[in-house]
């Protein structure tokens, strides 16, 4: 089997920790000039986009030089820019280095701060923040964490390693504990195993549970319960979308804070942090693929709701 060949290395340095789009130009296609393939490859860029970054000269090559309007379509090749960074309002919580080697960064995230860009949550995330304040351009997400979620999460510092450590999380072989809290319920008769089906489909802000074959599996076992609420130490088997925020919601015991469980609530200011969900990414536990050592990390943070229900409720 051919061994496809890896990409040039980018010409243009990141931005507040953000790599500049790249864009290999199809192998077949009638464009006779760069810039007629990118007009009609980058709709959503907007009226004028394409022809205000050749202007700029903001659209490089492999070389780092500016590409011409008029540069005639070479199939295969590759052009360089940075897109035009959203307008965000900055997260006022610091991301916590928790543990750093010359193999990966365990950082402690706060809640409302996305872990990698996406949408329009791009420089305020964990991953452009820690390439930025660490000097780790080449940093990257072994796994993610919800925006919403605070947390532990690991990160690589050298590309070639990411996959060994993707991979034990895709062979389950990192074992994750959360902490929640929800209304206490005596009833519910836990500990106990929740297994169902959980669909999630694209554009629609819930995830929601079907008959048919689990595909999500949690051990909720209550950690304590005082004045009506109850906290809660989850350790899931599998990494469905929202699967802790929708297993609790089918107990009846939905997690506080929760915007989408039971109901889908108003949107709220992008500047208002006073209600986070009250879910935590406790620990991560596991053997280095690289370096063969054990590793066990603890967040330090605590939820609101449970350390100072006054200023919760108030």
């Amino acid at each position: 089997m051919r061994r496809r060949t890896p990409p040039p290395p980018s010409p243009l340095p990141q931005r507040h920790g953000v790599d500049a789009v790249r864009v290999r130009l199809p192998a077949d296609g009638a464009w006779a000039t760069v810039r007629e393939h990118l007009v009609e490859r980058l709709t959503g860029a907007g009226p004028g986009a394409v022809e205000a970054l050749f202007a700029a000269g903001r659209i490089v090559a492999a070389d780092g030089r500016p590409v011409a309007p008029d540069a005639p379509y070479e199939p295969g090749a590759f052009v360089w820019f940075h897109r035009e960074l959203p307008a965000e309002v900055p997260v006022p919580f610091p991301v916590r280095v928790v543990y750093q080697d010359e193999h990966i960064v365990v950082a402690d995230k706060p809640h409302f701060l996305a872990t990698t860009p996406r949408g329009s949550h791009v420089t305020q995330t964990a991953l452009a923040r820690l390439r930025h304040e660490l000097g780790l351009p080449a940093l990257g997400a072994a796994h993610r964490l919800d925006r919403l979620t605070a947390g532990l999460v690991l990160f690589t510092v050298r590309p070639e390693e990411r996959g060994a450590y993707q991979t034990l999380f895709r062979d389950r072989a990192v074992r994750k504990e959360y902490e929640a809290v929800a209304p206490y319920d005596p009833s519910l008769g836990l500990p106990r195993t929740v297994r169902s089906r959980i669909v999630k489909e694209r554009g629609v802000l819930a995830a929601r549970e079907v008959p048919g074959e689990p595909n999500a599996l949690t051990h909720v076992t209550p950690a304590g319960h005082r004045d009506g609420l109850g906290r809660y130490r989850l350790v899931p088997e599998t990494g469905q979308t929202h699967q802790l925020r929708v297993h609790l919601n089918s107990l009846g015991i939905p997690i506080l804070g929760d915007p989408l469980y039971p109901e889908v609530a108003p949107p709220v200011p992008p500047d208002d942090f006073r209600r986070p969900l009250q879910l935590l990414a406790r620990t991560l536990q596991f053997t280095d693929p690289i370096t063969g050592r054990p590793h066990h990390f603890t967040s330090t943070r605590t939820l609101q709701a449970w350390a100072s229900p006054e200023e919760w409720r108030g």
